[in-house]
């Protein structure tokens, strides 16, 4: 097992905080972790955006001794900032998870076997922005995790590894996320264990279909659609997320959390 990574971590959510305690317990300590605030700007908002999964990283660095940085996008800053910083750490690797801005060509380079990230989805399906909640929405059977190395575009690097699970008709986000949680963690402690081992598998740029992301406005829900399509769309933006809603007479936003058919 090889527990000797030279690593930097980049993650602001509940899902980077199990997979960095996850790679803590298993002998992988980063050299440092980068984070961003809990509300941040971002390419596809004129306004600042919440990030609904939010997790505090920086009580995690300090409790370990790791080094944390805290990155702002509003300021100025951006990962290029502290390219100094991250050049003199010698890195192997990078792992963005649960993160929100892609990573330069440049800071990429620093390491030996480049920056990784998992996406949640197997690739190429389901590139870009939510995707568990578009494979809810869009009523898929099943779904799944995927680790890959990153490059330029949009979730298009090479494919390290893949696993598949089902998402159940009664599923919500939560359990669908939760579901992902578990795979990922598995993933990434088994590949990492292997690292000389590994192999990157090219995907297929053609069949890639990248997927917007999605802000709040976007659940409302339009009730000339049919009780599936209503359905999927209520259990893919459930709690912890804003939610679907409907919009009501007297200009109220009415939140469904939950719905059943019969």
């Amino acid at each position: 097992m090889n527990k000797k990574l030279r690593f930097i971590f980049l993650g602001a959510t509940k899902y980077s905080k199990v997979l960095l305690l996850s790679l803590i317990k298993n002998g992988f300590i980063p050299q440092a972790i980068f984070s961003i605030p809990e509300m941040f700007s971002i390419s596809y908002s004129d306004q600042k955006v919440t990030n609904y999964n939010y997790a505090d990283l920086k009580k995690i660095a300090e409790k370990n001794g790791i080094n944390f940085f805290l990155i702002n996008h509003e300021n100025g800053q951006t990962i290029n900032f502290y390219y100094e910083e991250i050049s003199k750490m010698k890195l192997d690797l990078i792992l963005a998870l649960g993160w929100y801005y892609m990573i330069p060509s440049s800071i990429r380079e620093l390491t030996t076997y480049g920056s990784w990230g998992i996406h949640a989805s197997l690739l190429p399906k389901y590139a870009g922005g939510a995707p568990l909640t578009w494979a809810i929405i869009n009523g898929e059977t099943e779904t799944g995790v995927t680790l890959f190395r990153m490059a330029d575009g949009i979730d298009n690097g090479d494919i390290i590894a893949q696993k598949s699970f089902p998402i159940n008709f009664n599923d919500t986000i939560k359990e669908v996320y939760e579901k992902a949680t578990v795979i990922s963690k598995n993933i990434l402690i088994k590949v990492l264990s292997n690292i000389d081992k590994i192999s990157f598998t090219p995907q297929d740029q053609e069949s890639i279909k990248v997927y917007p992301q999605r802000i709040p406005s976007d659940g409302e829900i339009n009730l000339n659609w049919d009780s599936l399509t209503i359905y999927n769309f209520i259990r893919a933006q459930s709690s912890p997320y804003p939610g679907a809603f409907i919009v009501t007479k007297d200009g109220k936003k009415l939140i469904i959390e939950k719905a059943r058919l019969e």
